[in-house]
């Protein structure tokens, strides 16, 4: 049974990482695991489960959000496609597989779950209702219906859609949810709710309606993208530092190795010592091109149009999108972004998000450089070992 829990794993995020639009910040993979920890948590506390219903819950908790690759509207359905199509070809048991799609079905809001696998699913894929980074993953989803054009709300608008969705919409279905996240849950509530009496109070105090729109985000994103964008820049800077290990220590080999093999290679003795000193050269000036890759910057435009920013479509923060750009053009750009929170929630994410590409074309790059240079020492040995030896 774990074999088709692992299968299905690897094909969500094969499938999450081939057709999942990056604008699903909330509905993705990260999401998916947390729902599946919460699962097996509820697993783990719950007698009396089979390992068939262990395996249709597990199987499901990777499936259940699968339909937002092809559509928002309905996901649910799609996902049920998706999950018999997949589980079909896997040869699962029609038992397992009605399991799964019952137990999808559970996670739409609007539905009441039919049986203990369906609570327990339901359950875990609300998980996030009990947990301290509530806000933040709830922000995540706001900013996703903006993204997808479902519902622009504003901050005020979004508090009272949560605090609706905790007093009327939503319950805890099993006794250990009810238990150890209910309680977690009443105090996000008292958060929300206290929350509300913050805002309610300081529109009294101003006499002007104050727009969401030019409040500062909360301390609790700001640090998010600030630790975040700190962490980015390091791994940046790591990955810099290692590619500069990598030329330094290749030039000093191609130094050390034209200096004292080169002038004996003229003597007709030393010809067995050519082709190992052929390789050693040829390894080394490789891991040298690819250390030079991984730190090469890419040449950008420098332009962008209004256009563009109305739509959303350019990277601002990032220099190589408007170095060539005139500063009155440039400012009124990030006028558009200053002046709108929501703006600046993707503006700030987009940077993370294109920095995290950039970082991971580095070290993909850096660890086959590596690659070549171990192989090249380790093949370079062995070279010389048997001119020495045999010729």
């Amino acid at each position: 049974m774990n074999t088709i829990i692992n299968k299905t794993d690897a094909f969500v995020l094969n499938l999450f990482n081939e057709k999942l639009p990056q604008s699903f910040v909330y509905h993705n993979y990260t999401h998916t695991c947390r729902v599946v920890k919460s699962t097996k948590e509820i697993i783990d506390n719950t007698e009396g489960l089979s390992e068939y219903e262990v395996t249709t819950l597990l199987v499901a908790a990777w499936l259940h959000d699968t339909g937002y690759t092809v559509s928002c509207d309905n996901h649910e359905d799609h996902s049920k496609t998706i999950a018999i199509d997949f589980l079909n070809k896997e040869n699962v048991s029609k038992e397992i597989i009605d399991g799964v799609v019952s137990c999808i079905e559970a996670t739409r809001m609007s539905n009441t779950p039919k049986n203990k696998l369906d609570e327990i699913l339901r359950d875990a894929d609300a998980s996030h209702l009990a947990k301290e980074y509530y806000k933040e993953i709830s922000e995540l989803l706001r900013q996703e219906l903006i993204l997808h054009d479902k519902k622009n709300y504003t901050i005020s608008e979004w508090l009272d859609a949560n605090i609706d969705l905790f007093t009327n919409k939503h319950q805890y279905f099993t006794s250990y949810a009810i238990k150890n996240w209910q309680p977690k849950k009443n105090e996000n509530l008292l958060n929300l709710l206290k929350d509300k009496n913050k805002q309610q109070k300081i529109l009294q105090k101003e006499k002007q309606k104050v727009t969401l729109k030019n409040e500062n985000p909360e301390r609790s994103i700001q640090t998010l993208f600030r630790v975040t964008m700190r962490n980015h820049l390091k791994l940046s800077d790591i990955a810099d530092t290692k590619a500069n290990i990598l030329l330094s220590v290749n030039a000093i080999i191609i130094t050390l190795a034209v200096s004292n093999l080169g002038p004996k290679l003229d003597n007709p003795n030393n010809v067995h010592l050519l082709i190992p000193t052929l390789i050693l050269l040829l390894f080394s000036v490789a891991a040298i091109i690819g250390a030079i890759l991984s730190t090469r910057p890419n040449v950008t435009s420098g332009q962008f149009t209004k256009d563009q920013v109305l739509k959303r479509e350019v990277n601002v923060l990032f220099f190589g999108n408007f170095h060539k750009m005139p500063y009155k053009e440039y400012r009124w750009a990030m006028d558009e972004i200053i002046n709108d929170k929501d703006y600046v929630y993707e503006a700030l994410m987009k940077d993370l998000y294109l920095l995290g590409i950039v970082l991971d074309k580095k070290y993909k790059l850096l660890r086959i450089t590596y690659t070549i240079f171990m192989a090249g020492i380790i093949i370079s040995v062995f070279a010389f070992i048997f001119s020495f030896k045999f010729i």
